[in-house]
């Protein structure tokens, strides 16, 4: 992660999956308010998709530790340098772990959704144990760092940690719309915090930033409120455009239905008045 590139990747997985979960939980409250309370069982469909969201997990997690192991300045599997008697890049083995438990993450959702042996909530706590990690990690990631370099990576904490409580949450209260969006949300904050980090540490263009200079630190505060409140309005766009769009779709279902049905009610009609007629 010592690169532009580094915080651009888990930055992108992280945008990716809290835009894949706003469109999944909209879709599942639709169909779970949609129906009578007596048939509350969701379509195959959804299976699906947590099957794909599991199987994108695991393989988000072993490129991310591959990544981190095999580049060319990386450890290649090597923790402890006996020759030197030191510690082998602990922060690319640090970036390692976190990987590692969204990957058990996304094989606890496969789990639960392909056997009803596992207890109900074990994706989540799954989830919220890989965020706990995250943010576990990431604190003690940054000591002896410049000021600006250990505020901006604190501001993440603050979206780990929440989103770690959050999830932990689901697991108690099932099917709670208002905690499945916010989960997403926390999801899109930490994946443009990423970029957000990898622009003021490694900047592409542009000078560089002054990393002990107290109005940075500042401005650096606000511009997480920021990205918070464009990670809501974000949220709020997708419920509104994918709620939109499966009312319009399923209204027009229930018309062709409707039509059919009508349909079927009249030509019987006249079919029951062609036989009178005829007995007549």
């Amino acid at each position: 992660m010592a690169n532009f590139g580094g915080h651009a990747i888990p930055g992108s997985f992280f945008l990716l999956l809290g835009f894949w979960l706003t469109v999944k939980h909209i879709l599942q409250h639709y169909c779970r308010t949609s129906k009578p309370k007596g048939r509350q069982i969701l379509p195959p469909f959804f299976r699906k998709m947590d099957y794909t969201e599991g199987g994108f997990l695991m393989f988000g997690a072993f490129v991310g530790i591959m990544v981190e192991q095999f580049v060319v300045d990386g450890p290649h599997a090597h923790l402890y340098n006996t020759e030197n008697k030191a510690w082998v890049k602990l922060m690319n083995w640090q970036h390692g772990t976190m990987y590692l438990f969204f990957g058990i993450s996304g094989g606890a959702l496969v789990a639960s959704t392909a056997s009803k042996l596992v207890p109900a909530g074990v994706d989540r706590l799954a989830l919220s144990l890989a965020l706990f990690v995250e943010g576990f990690l990431f604190y003690y990631h940054v000591h002896s760092r410049p000021p600006l370099d250990a505020h901006i990576h604190s501001l993440l904490l603050v979206a780990v940690f929440f989103g770690s409580a959050n999830t932990m949450l689901e697991v108690f209260i099932r099917d709670n719309i208002i905690l499945e969006l916010f989960k997403a949300c926390l999801f899109i904050l930490q994946g443009s915090w990423f970029y957000q980090i990898g622009f003021v540490l490694y900047p592409p263009s542009g000078p560089k930033w002054d990393l002990t200079e107290h109005s940075n630190i500042m401005f650096i505060t606000m511009c997480f409120c920021w990205h918070f409140a464009v990670a809501m309005l974000l949220v709020v766009c997708i419920s509104t455009v994918v709620l939109f769009t499966v009312k319009r779709f399923s209204g027009r279902g229930q018309d062709m239905e409707f039509g059919m049905r009508n349909t079927a009610s009249k030509s019987s009609s006249q079919k029951a008045l062609l036989e009178e007629s005829d007995e007549e």
